[in-house]
């Protein structure tokens, strides 16, 4: 009779509870970091089942073994990759990221770096002092990993996480940033554009991308021969979206830079065929609707700079 009544003298209750209480810390913990079973589950058995210690612990970690991972990587070629642009306001950002592989350019965690690298870019910006005229602003690899983001991380720390996460070497390339006054207004595109319409404070992500600071004289502008009316902002973005197309390699001057002898070889803004409406030049678009293009920049993911071609050019003569 006494073995029958043991049971009641060891409560199972409060064991069960612990038990429900630890599946449920370790499931949030899952998928609040993403991280493994096995690694959300020694997180948690380190530091009693506290979360947010878990959580911290978890990161160190990763960050630690993003860093050995990105060391080994370090020098695997990366000619993949994405753009990543952003206008927000007064200021515009282009960024350049890139991978070994386009199933990695495909990864989430691959493209919401690019994204955080494009915010990044333009909170730098902002926090820089603007003149009367366009303020541009270059940024290669190691100006880029200095940027520091609001949790105090650098984007180099972010980078090394995200190489440890996907697993092949990634470098961020180079950036471009305008702000602009005033008087001036910028627009941005990528290719492939998004299938649909997302907030104007989440960076576009491409293969290609193009940045415009314009002036308009007026707040609506006109298109084609159907009088379809745009904003200054949609046109610039068009023209944006030509220059992706198009290549051009200078904006042009009426009655200084002459047109090209064989349309297909025009490299002057202009004087080019306008791409959305090749009845029309784009200078012809842009004298129309009293548009003005001050300063533009064209990215294409893995394309080498001028300077790498020449010493290129340089080494093999």
């Amino acid at each position: 009779m006494l073995f029958k009544h043991l049971p009641r003298l060891f409560p199972t209750t409060g064991i069960r509870l612990y038990a429900t209480a630890e599946k449920s810390a370790l499931a949030t913990l899952r998928k609040k970091t993403g991280y493994t079973f096995a690694n959300c589950k020694k997180a948690l058995e380190l530091n009693n089942n506290d979360l947010a210690k878990a959580e911290l612990w978890l990161k160190e970690q990763a960050q630690a073994m993003g860093w050995s991972k990105a060391t080994k990587l370090e020098g695997r070629n990366t000619a993949q990759g994405l753009i990543g642009v952003l206008v927000r306001r007064n200021v515009g950002a282009m960024v350049e990221v890139n991978c070994e592989t386009d199933f990695v350019a495909r990864n989430a965690s691959f493209q919401r770096f690019v994204q955080v690298a494009s915010a990044a870019c333009v909170h730098h910006l902002e926090n820089v002092e603007a003149d009367a005229n366009l303020t541009k602003v270059g940024l290669n690899s190691e100006a880029l990993k200095q940027i520091v983001l609001q949790d105090g991380k650098s984007l180099g720390d972010h980078l090394a996480l995200m190489i440890g996460t996907v697993g092949e070497n990634a470098s961020l390339n180079r950036a471009i940033c305008y702000k602009a006054p005033d008087s001036l207004q910028l627009a941005g595109y990528v290719h492939p554009a998004p299938s649909e319409e997302i907030p104007h404070d989440v960076p576009m992500i491409g293969k290609y991308g193009s940045l415009v600071a314009f002036k308009s004289a007026h707040s609506t502008v006109q298109e084609g021969d159907d009088g379809t009316e745009l904003s200054p902002a949609q046109l610039a973005r068009k023209v944006c979206q030509h220059i992706v197309g198009m290549k051009p390699e200078l904006i042009g001057e009426p009655g200084k830079d002459e047109p090209a002898a064989d349309k297909d070889d025009e490299t002057c803004l202009i004087h080019q065929e306008y791409l959305v409406d090749p009845n029309y030049t784009v200078g012809e678009v842009l004298e129309a609707n009293r548009l003005q293009i001050l300063d533009f920049q064209r990215f294409e993911c893995g394309e080498k700079s001028k300077s790498e071609e020449q010493n290129v050019r340089a080494a093999t003569n």
